[in-house]
């Protein structure tokens, strides 16, 4: 199977680069003066690699979505894994309030969107941290901060610092999908590299494991929505 892929080429490069991201897309960086059939080389003897990093289960492919859906009453936005409605109250309203379903201040007009990444990004502070907390404490890790970051690459990420850092849009899946998140970021104090003792680890502890890395591979885009 032939690999497609896209050619950025810099003449602030030295080095040839390949990424794949998040959506599976394939970029080759090069410098200016390499050739097609050399980065086409280059490309082969990497396809192992490319093929690993197209199955992780932190990549996606895109889902079909119905074109323009906005943030009006009769709209859903996914909450925990589950959509809720939107209904957009005139009066008597300052802020988001939910209760099994998003109540949106109708006055805030163009801001709303930024309104629902805030109250989101308030949930994931309330909800995500203490369950950090709580699975450090079983698997007998110290961390040195956590932190709710706006990372559209990565949900989780452990720094060299033992900081653990966590996308705020995890807060729209399912607990068991955030736990996953979490354990495998924690898990990684104990060993760096995704080795078979890593998996292990992580099993352990997230018995859920496998269903969720699938659920992040078949709904991880829906998660980068707005709604």
């Amino acid at each position: 199977m032939d690999l497609v892929y896209t050619i950025k080429r810099s003449s602030k490069r030295k080095k040839l680069n390949i990424t794949v991201e998040r959506d599976r897309s394939i970029v080759v960086h090069a410098p200016e003066g390499v050739s097609d059939e050399k980065i086409q080389q280059v490309v082969d003897s990497k396809r192992q690699w490319i093929y690993e990093k197209i199955n992780h289960p932190q990549k996606y492919q895109d889902l079909p979505h119905p074109p323009g859906k906005e943030l009006v009453s009769g709209e859903s936005a996914l909450y925990l894994g589950r959509q809720y409605r939107i209904e957009l109250v005139k009066m008597g309203l300052s802020e988001i309030k939910f209760s099994q379903r998003f109540l949106i201040p109708a006055t805030q007009g163009e801001k709303r969107e930024e309104t629902l990444r805030e109250w989101y990004i308030g949930k994931a502070k309330e909800k995500i941290v203490p369950r950090v907390k709580k699975h450090a404490r079983e698997l007998g890790v110290n961390f040195a901060e956590v932190k709710i970051v706006d990372n559209r690459y990565r949900w989780g990420s452990c720094t060299v610092k033992n900081n653990i850092n966590f996308n705020w849009r995890l807060i729209k899946a399912p607990m068991f999908v955030i736990d996953y998140v979490i354990i495998h970021e924690l898990a990684h104090l104990i060993e760096p590299n995704h080795t078979p003792r890593f998996w292990n680890i992580v099993r352990a502890q997230s018995p859920t494991m496998d269903k969720a890395k699938a659920w992040l591979k078949e709904n991880g885009q829906l998660l980068e929505q707005v709604i």
